[in-house]
């Protein structure tokens, strides 16, 4: 089947390689580096295991990540211009990266060369497993046959939908990387205190601390439930996904915990997608993060 419009991401999106590829979507890789000076593309020179690895053994060192450059945009989307295939770039937040930026630049370039080329870029106002997500959204309804620019505005109407509920091992990474000041401030510098933090709308906001992981993680279900709850659309009606970092057998353990009391509560929900969080997201929040994207459905039923 001929596509009608491509669907192209940054790195941010931390979808697994194969699912990339089946749902045929371009991912544009951030890049990662130990020492300021070696920068590596994410998933392509480095896995996110192996980048994950040297965090924890390498303590007291803080990896970076830098966005996709203008060129590797416009490497991407050039041979959907030539091809007159339409683009839809999603990118994450602008409130945590110029990734966007590199995007809009290089659609300019673009444009110079093929005046007739259709590049969307999205400010997905999210990032990780939500962004990878809504990515999926924005898949699906090209594999329902929805046109461009329907979907362009069917996205739009859901991005604010879009929650992470997430918690992390400690707070050394968010402190050192200066991105969570109020979440610092909240926790002080008590012993084993860990935050639970909300994401929405493209920035991030302390809700709660406690201590260990155990009751943390508890927290972020409990913050998912109080959405679902608040919400007049059924479980059905969204996407729901569990993100972890360098400890896949916690995260999988996390998502058979949170369904068994999703079920408990009454929602008819069997099955809850387990991604890893990629290294743009993982500089900031360290080894260990773990949590829930919640996102609406962009097609319901």
């Amino acid at each position: 089947m001929t596509e009608t419009f491509h669907i192209i991401s940054d790195g941010s999106c931390d979808l697994p390689t194969e699912l990339v590829q089946e749902k045929n979507i371009t991912v544009v890789p951030f890049y990662v580096s130990f020492d300021d000076t070696h920068y590596y593309k994410e998933n392509v020179e480095i896995g996110i295991r192996d980048f994950y690895q040297q965090m924890v053994e390498r303590k007291g060192v803080y990896p970076k990540s830098s966005m996709p450059s203008i060129q590797d945009y416009e490497e991407a989307f050039l041979p959907f211009a030539e091809a007159g295939t339409p683009v839809i770039c999603i990118c994450i937040t602008t409130k945590f990266s110029g990734s966007m930026q590199s995007a809009l630049n290089a659609k300019t370039l673009v444009l110079e060369k093929y005046p007739q080329a259709q590049i969307a870029v999205i400010d997905a106002t999210i990032n990780t497993v939500l962004q990878g997500q809504y990515v999926l959204e924005a898949a699906s309804l090209r594999d329902h046959g929805v046109s461009y620019q329907d979907t362009i505005a069917r996205l739009e109407e859901i991005k604010s939908t879009g929650r992470i509920f997430f918690t992390v091992g400690n707070m050394e990474y968010l402190k050192h990387g200066g991105r969570i000041g109020k979440v610092a401030a909240l926790a002080g510098g008590a012993l084993d205190i860990r935050p639970v933090i909300t994401l929405k709308q493209g920035e991030i906001f302390p809700s709660g601390i406690d201590r260990g992981r155990k009751r943390t993680a508890r927290k972020a279900l409990n913050l998912l439930l109080e959405y679902l709850q608040e919400s007049s659309l059924g479980i059905e009606c969204y996407s729901l996904a569990v993100g972890y970092g360098y400890d896949r057998e916690e995260g999988l353990a996390f998502r058979d915990q949170s369904l068994a009391v999703l079920q408990e509560k009454g929602y008819t929900i069997t099955e809850m997608p387990v991604y890893q969080i990629g290294a743009t997201i993982g500089v900031h929040t360290g080894p260990y993060p773990l949590g829930f994207g919640v996102i609406e459905r962009a097609i319901h039923g």
